[in-house]
């Protein structure tokens, strides 16, 4: 339901409640509750003797709060203070409302905390209001220090003071979070070694403007997940369209962004996993999900791995025969054979084989778990609102309108080269080199295995991978001049005789996802940013780069029928972007999942811009003090 609703709601509330008779009742003028705004000014006063906090209704996430906090306070004060007053005062006051001006009560005077019998009628209406603040917790203090301490005649209850403060807290502590700066934790290598895992960071939100949030009714200071109990802390009967407040600043190029995840709308639901599929591109597991059920539900397959495996034993190969695992292994490179033999015919049925992967992560909750080769069980696939998708982080390289090329992993912005930072890293195939111990590597070079700065190359004897700054690699160049650097790449296909049906598969690895778009992580064809109000002519040729802004994050129906385009119902040749896009990549390039892999990310989604790191700790080494206070560039 529209926010808007819930304003009107709260713009006929004293009528309704007929506030302009209980008004009287407490000695004030009539006339002052059909004043809108000024009547919650009154009101406060009366119930809780606050009235600035009137102000605080007009803030999304916090009106419904302060609403229900004035409607508490202020039923008290006419002598409805038990458990079940305060439950209706909270989710449905008109009930007692009614009832204050049937009944002609009158306005009491505040609680007398030194009177056993008014304490003890407004116990559980406390209790209720604390639980409801913070559950479990907020008790344990309250109860923990009122056993620890004599209550003084006169006083709150330990219970009623900390709820009020408890109270107050979340909301300020809400609104500052949502609307100024909100602290963030890197939780994955992919700003490497820009940001570490383990550092800690404000988010400035005031700079490009705070959004105010789509789901406003939502419990305080956690994003999308309540812990512990695993339920979200969000509800979505109540909805705003995209609104951004005034900001000091555009996003710019080489600015370090916080986001939401665009390809979050829809997500594998794990909250017990905070590394885990939850957080990783949905699409992308949908396609390796239905590319895995066309493998396993192919008549070919078994044929081809007897085939395999025969032609292993025929050429008397010790080394796999005698591998533990050379049954994974023959399936394996079985199923890479059934993709060049017969791949068109999961190609022509790549919807169908979606469809079913879809419905094997919603019914069955088994997914494939790309890091073991196993499966892993979830919670489910769970739909999330732009500003409960999962926070990310990485450097804008593009805004709209930019032109983007990536060639050997070199990034062109407008056909230039683009600004390196300091600490951005590419991956290097690495030999003939002596490397000191991993403490002197460390110490010598800033370069840790824990953290996957380099490691054995599996596939060659005696070379390494090594990811390395510019810095970094200068200085092991130096150290070693006899030695060789080949940067990794994965290239673009550059004739027909590379193509084959695993390669057009493959494709789907990488933004836009399209069997005839080849794109890699180190080579990527050039295109443009799109900017709000810009108009393009749009056909089959281009469409793939498209599809998902037209339908997902701009809302329209998109079919593709006989290579025409057709946009809600009408054929169309040409397309006006609502929004602006950026282009984000992460720092540590080989180990990203960034714009390559989900590509455009809406203006609607851009969270703020990180600004300074305020405490770091290593997984495995401590607290890194030289990192703390340091601003983020």
């Amino acid at each position: 339901m529209n926010i808007f609703y819930f304003y009107l709601l709260i713009l006929i509330h004293p009528y309704i409640s007929f506030w302009f008779i209980s008004f009287k009742q407490a000695e004030r003028k009539q006339w002052e509750a059909l004043i809108p705004i000024y009547n919650y000014f009154i009101a406060f006063k009366l119930g809780c003797k606050k009235p600035w906090w009137s102000l605080l209704m007009i803030v999304p996430g916090a009106h419904l709060i302060m609403w229900s906090v004035l409607n508490t306070s202020y039923i008290r004060r006419f002598g409805y203070f038990s458990f079940i007053d305060t439950i209706q005062g909270i989710f449905f006051p008109y009930i007692i409302l009614f009832r204050i001006t049937k009944e002609k009560n009158i306005l009491l005077p505040e609680t007398n905390w030194a009177n056993s019998k008014e304490m003890s009628e407004r116990e559980w209406g406390d209790h209720i209001a604390l639980f409801l603040a913070l559950p479990i917790i907020g008790h344990i203090i309250a109860l923990g220090l009122g056993a620890v301490t004599r209550h003084k005649p006169g006083k709150k209850s330990k219970v009623k003071e900390w709820g009020d403060s408890i109270i107050f807290a979340l909301v300020a502590a809400s609104i500052i979070r949502t609307y100024v700066f909100e602290p963030f934790q890197i939780p994955t290598g992919s700003m490497e070694k820009t940001l570490l895992v383990g550092d800690f960071l404000f988010v400035n939100k005031l700079i490009y403007g705070p959004k105010v949030p789509v789901t406003p009714l939502s419990y305080p200071l956690v994003h999308n997940t309540v812990p512990w109990i695993n339920i979200k802390s969000y509800t979505e009967l109540e909805t705003l369209e995209y609104t951004r407040l005034p900001g000091f600043s555009n996003v710019k190029r080489n600015d370090v962004v916080v986001f939401n995840y665009p390809s979050g709308d829809t997500a594998v639901y794990d909250p017990r996993m905070p590394n885990g599929l939850m957080g990783h591109d949905y699409h992308g597991i949908l396609n390796k999900e239905a590319l895995l059920l066309w493998q396993e539900n192919n008549s070919y397959l078994p044929k081809i791995k007897k085939q395999f495996i025969d032609s292993i034993k025929k050429a008397n190969s010790q080394i796999i025969l005698n591998n533990e695992n050379v049954a994974a292994f023959a399936l394996q490179q079985s199923k890479n054979k059934l993709i060049n033999f017969y791949g068109n015919e999961f190609i022509e049925n790549y919807e169908i084989w979606r469809k079913k992967a879809r419905k094997k992560l919603a019914e069955d909750k088994i997914a494939y778990d790309q890091s073991t080769g196993g499966t892993i069980k979830h919670y489910g696939l769970i739909y999330r609102p732009v500003d409960k998708r999962e926070n990310y982080i990485k450097r804008c390289v593009g805004i709209p309108g930019d032109t983007i090329q990536i060639i050997n992993s070199i990034l062109y912005v407008n056909n230039e080269k683009a600004f390196v930072p300091e600490n951005q890293n590419l991956q290097y195939i690495v030999s003939n080199v002596l490397l000191p111990s991993k403490s002197r590597m460390d110490e010598k070079y800033d370069l840790e295995d824990t953290r996957g700065d380099y490691y054995i190359n599996p596939n060659g004897n005696g070379t390494y991978i090594m990811n390395l700054t510019n810095n970094q690699l200068e200085k092991l160049k130096r150290a070693n001049p006899e030695g060789i650097f080949n940067l990794v790449r994965y290239p673009q296909i550059q004739d027909s005789i590379d193509i084959n049906t695993k390669t057009f598969i493959d494709n789907l690895n990488c933004f836009p996802k399209d069997f005839y778009v080849n794109n890699t992580i180190t080579d990527f064809n050039k295109f443009q940013i799109p900017y709000a109000g810009q108009k393009i002519k749009i056909n089959n040729q281009n469409i793939a780069w498209y599809r998902r802004i037209i339908t997902a994050y701009e809302g329209h129906s998109l079919k593709e029928i006989n290579n025409e385009i057709w946009i809600d119902n009408k054929k169309v040749n040409e397309y006006t972007f609502k929004m602006n896009y950026y282009w984000l990549m992460g720092d540590n390039r080989f180990n990203s999942a960034d714009s390559r892999v989900w590509g455009f990310v809406p203006e609607d989604h851009i969270v703020g811009k990180a600004s300074m790191v305020w405490f770091s700790k290593s997984p495995y080494q401590g607290i890194r003090w030289e990192r703390l206070f340091n601003i983020i560039k």
